[in-house]
């Protein structure tokens, strides 16, 4: 079987799973009357990142969704996050972690019922903001030193990933050694992607609400504050000694801050 037949079958694989997502997240909707929560990871992560989240959430009865962030560019990204959306009846709660926060503040605000953005370690850009610009407004980052050599794409971009060695200290180190702290399934993200500036915020419009760790090294916990104060977030929650992977670490905290948001008025 060559490539392009591979490629096809899956493409085909995934373009049936996304339906059935959605059918069951339509469904899951109707019968609970509940937001349905789309969970969107960040970069150098995936979905499983929401493991300990998503089962909390389900468990109350919500409809869930951990999407499959592309990663690619925030424009392309989010329209991406807008199909998803306008694939599912009722309102919506929209979670981003990291990059993903880029992602959640560049959907389509028409058009869709948005009931709340949660931003998880995350970035809350304003409008020709970059997540790369954002990242250095304060002090602390130590991301850039530990990305490793890029990947050369041929559109010209480059897939950047965290050095293996360096993962778990940079990402994830209130996290026990093992899969959930793991490098070797982190999902690269394009330089394209965390240099485009951002549109205007879905933030300015959609009431935010805030978690982050008081040691995180990928984004820095004061910039992190400067965005919720600048979103006028509800509730911002900070948690002592948590990194970057806050939900991993802390899935209750993450899970009772959106129950919060989608039972709010």
């Amino acid at each position: 079987m060559n490539t392009l037949i591979k490629r096809l079958m899956l493409f085909g694989i995934l373009a049936m799973a996304s339906i059935a997502l959605s059918v069951q997240a339509r469904e899951a909707t109707f019968l609970s009357g509940k937001p349905t929560i789309i969970l969107v990871h960040g970069a150098f992560a995936d979905s499983s990142s929401w493991n300990g989240v998503a089962p909390e959430l389900v468990a109350l009865g919500y409809p869930v969704i951990a999407a499959a962030n592309p990663l690619r560019g925030v424009a392309s990204d989010a329209a991406y996050l807008d199909a998803l959306i306008a694939s599912i009846d009722g309102p919506v709660v929209l979670v981003g972690h990291s990059y993903g926060g880029m992602v959640i503040s560049n959907i389509t605000t028409t058009g869709h019922r948005i009931k709340a953005l949660v931003y998880v370690a995350a970035f809350a850009p304003e409008i020709g903001e970059s997540a790369a610009r954002l990242s250095t407004i304060a002090p602390g980052s130590t991301l850039a030193a530990a990305l490793g050599p890029p990947v050369a794409l041929p559109d010209g971009s480059n897939d950047l990933y965290i050095q293996q060695e360096r993962y778990h200290k940079q990402f994830a180190a209130d996290v026990p050694a093992g899969p959930a702290a793991s490098s070797i399934s982190q999902r690269p993200v394009t330089d394209k992607a965390l240099n485009e500036p951002s549109g205007p915020p879905a933030w300015a419009s959609i009431p935010s609400w805030f978690i982050l760790g008081s040691l995180d090294r990928n984004i820095p916990p004061e910039a992190m504050r400067f965005m919720a104060r600048r979103a006028r977030s509800r509730h911002v929650v900070e948690i002592q000694g948590a990194s970057h992977v806050v939900m991993i670490s802390h899935p209750d905290e993450v899970a009772n801050l959106i129950v919060e948001a989608a039972q709010s008025n």
